[in-house]
């Protein structure tokens, strides 16, 4: 009885030892095509593409589960990049991206907000700051726009608004183009 019970004992710490020295020599440390496709991607974790942020996406692109044409935010670039990687073809993309002049970012009316974190779960970049039952806040050059903390919210008590620009984001407006051309509207002065 003795001696089985030594010999279950040795061969228990013999594969042990077989699997670990199995495990720290033949280490996967994740899909490599999932990695290359997660470093092309904008990394925004907005969730457009319906995936909860870039890498389950890059994930599901790698185990051919998506399509590649997805990413709102990287747009055409980055679905042609996708493509290469997985030699798959461009496709056209779901959606376009808006063209925001500003970036918009979430701002939280701290007056009316009762601390219900509905918003705080619902950031996919953990841009919100607070407890239950506390005012909450946003982190501005943290917050992406996604706008998901918005229908969220059972006060709403937040607006997105355009991010207010520093001397480091200030840039020279674009001239306004007039619809009529230039000889046109001299000759109607004269």
């Amino acid at each position: 009885m003795i001696s089985a019970l030594l010999i279950f004992l040795g061969l228990a710490i013999l594969f042990g030892l077989l699997l670990g020295y199995a495990a720290i020599r033949f280490k996967v440390e994740g899909n490599p095509v999932a990695e290359q496709i997660d470093r092309v991607l904008p990394q925004t974790q907005c969730g457009q593409c319906g995936f909860p942020g870039c890498k389950p996406y890059a994930e599901a692109l790698a185990n051919g589960e998506s399509e590649v044409n997805l990413c709102v935010p990287g747009g055409h670039e980055v679905m042609i990049q996708i493509a290469e990687i997985t030699h798959r073809e461009p496709k056209e993309m779901e959606a376009e991206p808006e063209e925001i002049d500003t970036k918009i970012i979430a701002k939280i009316d701290e007056d009316l907000c009762i601390g219900c974190v509905h918003c705080i779960k619902a950031c996919p970049v953990d841009a919100i700051v607070g407890a239950t039952k506390m005012m909450h806040t946003v982190i501005e050059s943290e917050c992406t726009g996604c706008e998901k903390c918005v229908p969220v919210c059972p006060v709403d008590c937040i607006d997105m608004i355009p991010e207010e620009p520093t001397p480091q984001t200030w840039a020279w407006p674009e001239p306004a183009r007039s619809e009529e051309p230039l000889i046109q509207t001299l000759g109607q002065k004269a």
